[in-house]
């Protein structure tokens, strides 16, 4: 997803729910800091040598999380055998947008997670369609946009599908029901950013996230997890769920850069790896916990390695897998 002037709000703080976990997280924060810190000074993984000169997400919680020994698809040339496009748990649809996929026995049973892959490969066909006005609550934005590529032609469309299937397998093993808001060709365009947020609602989803990658310039690399602001209008009410999605934030943040080695954003977040925004009628509309997360910047050649590579997205479903888990555990 590509940021053209939108209107930001710093992170807001949070009033923790529990002060026996804030302490606790507080004391986890530090070294889990310092680690990533330590394993970008000795290399990285994904041949990161700048990731050193971002901050990290200082309130990111450090999260317990059991390792993922699946790795799937990467782009040619990227030293795996298959494509850019995913694996087999990549081929998989759910039959319809919303549908529920089977649950497992886990920690997690009776809890669902709904996942909104960022755009559709079909939207750049349906242009008069994507571009109709919807309501967020305060104000109006297009039904939905063609999202953004790396500068070989990967597609954000594609890879925020890959690594939602990534996700919802490592859910599922941990007992979740897991909803995508559209898989494939169904729909073959869209949904609106309304009717994403609905699905989250009528679900109704115990936590949801908004799978994106970003389109800024070469150089601006990193995550960043998108808070929602307090926004109180029209048929948009977030107050009851500020406190929640920043939890799901914070713990989604700490475990995708512990999984990944991905900096935090050096262009957006001030080193925080958190923004908090009032214009995406995904979040505006939600009544459930969500969040967005930009898992880098597609056009920066660094960052684009490692989106094309099977086993990063891998990495990637992983970290925002235990964020979630810690989360529902918690929750």
């Amino acid at each position: 997803m590509s940021y053209v002037g939108p209107d930001f709000e710093p992170p807001q703080p949070r009033r923790p729910r529990r002060g026996p976990l804030t302490v606790a997280l507080a004391a986890l924060v530090p070294g889990a800091l310092l680690g990533w810190l330590v394993y970008e000074g000795v290399g990285g993984s994904g041949g990161s040598d700048a990731a050193g000169a971002h901050s990290s997400p200082s309130s990111s919680s450090a999260v317990s999380s059991s390792s993922s020994s699946s790795s799937s698809s990467s782009s040619p040339g990227a030293g795996e055998p298959s494509s850019a496009g995913g694996g087999d748990d990549a081929k998989r649809a759910d039959p319809t947008p919303g549908a529920s996929a089977p649950a497992g026995s886990g920690s997690l049973r009776g809890k669902v997670v709904v996942i909104d892959p960022g755009h559709n490969p079909g939207n750049f066909r349906h242009t008069a369609e994507i571009n109709r006005q919807v309501d967020v609550g305060n104000g109006r934005k297009e039904c939905d946009t063609t999202g953004t590529s790396t500068n070989d032609g990967y597609t954000e469309a594609e890879f925020t599908l890959d690594v939602s299937h990534r996700l919802r397998t490592l859910l599922e093993q941990q007992g979740a029901t897991v909803r995508l808001t559209h898989d494939n060709d169904s729909p073959s365009w869209g949904p609106c950013v309304d009717e994403r947020a609905r699905i989250g609602n009528t679900a109704p989803a115990d936590a949801a996230i908004s799978i994106h990658a970003d389109g800024a310039a070469e150089g601006d690399r990193g995550f960043h997890v998108i808070l929602p602001g307090s926004v109180h209008a029209g048929a948009a009410d977030t107050r009851p769920i500020l406190d929640s999605s920043s939890d799901l934030g914070q713990r989604v943040a700490g475990s995708f850069l512990r999984e990944t080695g991905e900096p935090p954003s050096n262009y957006i977040g001030e080193g925080t790896g958190l923004v908090t925004r009032t214009d995406l009628g995904g979040l505006n509309l939600s009544t459930v916990p969500k969040v967005f997360i930009e898992c880098g910047n597609m056009r920066d050649s660094k960052d684009s390695a490692r989106l094309t590579t099977g086993a990063w997205r891998q990495k990637a479903a992983q970290g925002i897998s235990e964020g979630i888990v810690s989360f529902l555990r918690e929750s």
